[in-house]
């Protein structure tokens, strides 16, 4: 009889043990007497936040990737042919139209180097050229008090802005506007065009 007593109550023990280390997860504190009484229990918290660097021009969507690549496009009058007089985009141009990108840089490891990079001047595919220093960017303010900058554009050249963070951070975005400054005269033709004589800028933003 004490033998089956004794294997019955090592039973129930290890029975017991089993469920100690899921109490053994929360901390709890019991007080008694007669006086003023405190009881404290504590709790530890782990928050793990990846290092994000985002960057739109033109169409984009929020923290995410998107493949669609915008046409900035310009048609010049016969009559201010070379004539210093501005040139705006069509109305199709830019995901905001008219030329104007949303342009968006969001980082949280410090400051942020903006980068635009072309392969060359823009060819019309008989041989003729139309140099990248005749389109101008305009940044303006889009929802970020100081609108983000936006690096220059030269041919086969990369130039770069740096974008200053705020403890580490970076969140800058604004509208940027084409626009062809048209203070040259060049041979007839399409220049550029959707990924072909060397149409395409590529931006670039890195951070440490």
């Amino acid at each position: 009889m004490k033998q089956f007593l004794i294997r019955t109550l090592s039973a129930a023990v290890g029975l017991a043990s089993l469920g100690a280390p899921m109490l053994a997860n929360a901390e709890s504190n019991l007080q008694t007497g007669a006086g003023a009484l405190t009881a404290t229990a504590r709790l530890d918290f782990r928050v793990t936040v990846p290092k994000v660097l985002f960057l739109q021009v033109g169409t984009g969507s929020a923290l995410a990737t998107n493949t669609a690549i915008n046409l900035i496009d310009f048609v010049v009058p016969a009559a201010n042919l070379g004539d210093g007089t501005g040139i705006a985009a069509t109305a199709a141009s830019g995901d905001l139209g008219n030329g104007t990108v949303t342009a968006k840089v969001l980082g949280n490891n410090g400051n942020v180097t903006l980068t635009s990079t072309t392969v060359g001047a823009l060819g019309n595919g008989a041989g003729d050229t139309l140099s990248f220093a005749q389109i101008a960017t305009t940044p303006a303010v889009l929802t970020s008090a100081t609108p983000l900058a936006a690096p220059g554009l030269a041919d086969a050249t990369t130039t770069s802005t740096t974008v200053p963070a705020t403890g580490k951070i970076v969140n800058r975005d604004a509208k940027w506007t084409f626009s062809f400054l048209n203070t040259a005269l060049v041979a007839p033709g399409t220049y550029g065009g959707v990924n072909a004589n060397n149409s395409r800028v590529t931006y670039t933003a890195s951070m440490p």
